[in-house]
């Protein structure tokens, strides 16, 4: 089995290098990751420069480029044959609710899911692993178990990339899988104001806080609730609710 390996944190980033230790037991794995961090870059391509793929060891590839840019390469150019799966993460933070329309780790996935290939999104929804990164060293195990079962699927979601949040828990402390929806999230204070050393006016966008909601079996309550999330996540963005009546709204014109 084939395996192609990605991110958006950077080649060098321990989520990634857990995902390895976790999938190498599964398969031949190929890894095709950013050069640097390119966190909420979502699915951007790299189209105003071309990209320079570096080899870093067997089957190990550095690309100054997004992480949508890294999956196109390897399977249209870096790898022998297509992967049987696109793996992407695990990022260092969580990837709910809207969270999966910003993020370059989902977007990976969704770039192998629209080459036609089966692909996986993990995430640690404990923040910063720099405070402790042993927490996430801690659930390779179960993580490995996890994608070996999902792997082993006799039928994947056909048109599907499953998109999966790992609490910040101990491995022996999970509680479970729940298979769940995105829920909901507000940020708030998430833009700063602030001045340049010379006195101009400039924002940072980032940090605040969230506010959460949602149904019962929503994302962000299996983590609280200390369980493996996963949600799957498609293409289709239509409404097929509002399909018909929609066609009514425009008659009179």
């Amino acid at each position: 089995m084939r395996l192609l390996c990605t991110n958006d944190d950077g080649i060098l980033a321990h989520g990634l290098d857990c995902l390895v230790r976790a999938v190498e037991p599964l398969g031949e794995v190929t890894v095709v990751a950013p050069d640097r961090e390119q966190s909420a870059t979502s699915h951007s391509l790299t189209l105003h420069h071309p990209v320079r793929p570096i080899l870093r060891g067997e089957r190990r590839w550095q690309v100054d480029g997004t992480p949508t840019d890294c999956v196109m390469l390897a399977v249209e150019a870096l790898m022998a044959g297509r992967p049987d799966f696109v793996l992407s993460g695990v990022n260092h933070g969580q990837n709910m609710g809207e969270d999966v329309l910003y993020s370059g780790t989902v977007a990976a996935a969704m770039e192998g899911l629209s080459l036609g290939i089966p692909s996986i999104a993990v995430s640690f929804a404990g923040g910063d692993l720099r405070a402790d990164p042993g927490l996430l060293s801690a659930q390779v195990a179960v993580l490995s178990r996890l994608l070996a079962h999902v792997l082993a699927l006799p039928s994947f979601p056909r048109d599907t990339l499953l998109n999966i949040n790992l609490p910040p828990l101990r491995g022996d402390e999970i509680r479970g899988v729940r298979v769940t929806a995105l829920g909901r999230r507000v940020y708030s204070d998430s833009l700063m104001r602030m001045k340049d050393p010379w006195g101009r006016e400039i924002y940072w966008i980032g940090g605040g806080s969230a506010a959460w909601s949602g149904r019962e079996d929503s994302d962000f309550r299996a983590i609280q609730e200390g369980f493996i999330s996963v949600t799957p996540l498609h293409l289709d963005l239509t409404n097929y609710q509002l399909l018909d009546a929609q066609r009514d709204w425009w008659q009179d014109l």
